[in-house]
């Protein structure tokens, strides 16, 4: 009991750095001795001291003797900081309770052993499942390769998530749209489609001015990705005025606008179309790249076409879905455009989580 009541601090800690550690996952660290917090710590952004650095700062010379409590399994290698198994041995704690292990092939089970090697005992496996699920992203993509993927929609209560015309701003009211800020700011992606750019003109980007409660420091703006097979994208579009922004196209697409595009700082991917019949592009593909820049959370905001691709290709994770309450008739567009026939095909959903945000509905749901 004692050793979950450390490590759920240590888990408190470790939510102080969602939405700025990304691509580094969230950790937290508590040191304890004789009963009594001596040290906290927790990880803010890549390249910053990591948790348990913090911890034994705090610490001092009493954490010589003491428990450290870690979320995540203290990293064994050299990268931007020194590894945090070898300040836990040089500050001679004599144990280290550690949440999870880190899927991360450059430490997994490395950092326990290090301890271990010399003589200080570990326990793991504390409130794993709460550890693992703070990190998903980072878990999910060291485990498969693939970030995590959420899509967000939000729709009227019959599910209509534009007017025919294309008209969508807005249906859901300014607390529920302060609400997916959050979902933004601890992505490190954005997906959406060149649909969405034509008919919103928006900007993607983290607004931290929008947040009553901000206290984060620099914001951690996601890349914001654009399928857009033919290239459709305006030169002024309000996107384009920020960095950080990637156009996905398709390689038999032959454009002078891939210079024009490329001399704005947008980043262009050509990429072959998702089968020979077909002239969309392959979100798989366009995952995979991600995660290779070390994104561990996409959030897709988009249109029932590219909400209907992620579908389609089984790789959404979790939805976020926003219900207005408002109907806006058969005629207008639906949440994702995903044509099946019989009801075996049917996808069910899991409901994890339901609230109420603003005058809006706020539903979080898992594929079974």
């Amino acid at each position: 009991m004692t050793d979950t009541v450390y490590m759920a601090r240590a888990l408190q800690l470790a939510a102080e750095g969602l939405y700025t550690t990304q691509p580094n996952p969230r950790v937290g660290c508590v040191i304890v001795k004789e009963g009594q917090i001596i040290g906290e710590g927790f990880h803010a952004r890549a390249g910053q001291p990591h948790a348990e650095v913090h911890a034994l700062q705090q610490a001092g010379k009493q954490a010589n003797g003491a428990t450290a409590y870690v979320t995540l399994e203290p990293c064994a290698h050299y990268g931007r900081t020194p590894p945090c198994a070898n300040a836990l041995i040089n500050a001679q704690v004599s144990r280290v309770v550690i949440a999870a292990l880190d899927s991360n092939p450059l430490v997994a089970g490395k950092g326990q052993a290090m301890l271990e090697a010399v003589g200080i005992s570990t326990t793991v496996g504390v409130l794993e499942a709460e550890a693992k699920a703070l990190n998903s992203g980072f878990f999910r993509r060291m485990a498969g390769g693939l970030p995590y993927v959420r899509v967000k929609t939000a729709a009227s209560l019959d599910g209509r998530t534009a007017m025919q015309s294309g008209e969508s701003k807005w249906i859901t009211g300014a607390d529920a749209r302060r609400d997916v800020q959050k979902w933004r700011a601890q992505s490190g992606a954005i997906v959406t489609g060149i649909g969405t750019v034509l008919a919103d003109n928006p900007s993607l980007t983290v607004r931290p001015q929008d947040w009553m409660d901000w206290r984060y420091g620099e914001v951690v703006q996601p890349k914001r990705v654009i399928l857009d097979s033919q290239l459709r994208m305006p030169l002024d579009a309000l996107i384009l005025q920020t960095m950080g922004v990637i156009i996905v196209t398709l390689q038999s697409v032959t454009h002078i606008k891939v210079q024009q595009l490329q001399a704005l700082g947008v980043d262009v991917w050509c990429f072959e179309s998702s089968s020979s019949l077909s002239s969309k592009i392959n979100v798989l593909q366009v995952l995979k790249k991600l995660a290779a820049q070390g994104v561990n959370d996409v959030l897709v905001e988009a249109g029932a076409s590219v909400a209907g691709a992620f579908v389609e290709a089984n790789l959404v994770d979790e939805w976020i879905m926003y219900f207005a309450p408002t109907l806006l008739g058969s005629d207008a567009k639906p949440m994702f455009e995903w044509p099946i026939q019989t009801m075996a095909q049917q996808q069910k959903l899991q409901i994890a989580d339901l609230r109420i945000v603003g005058h809006d509905i706020r539903l979080i749901a898992k594929p079974r």
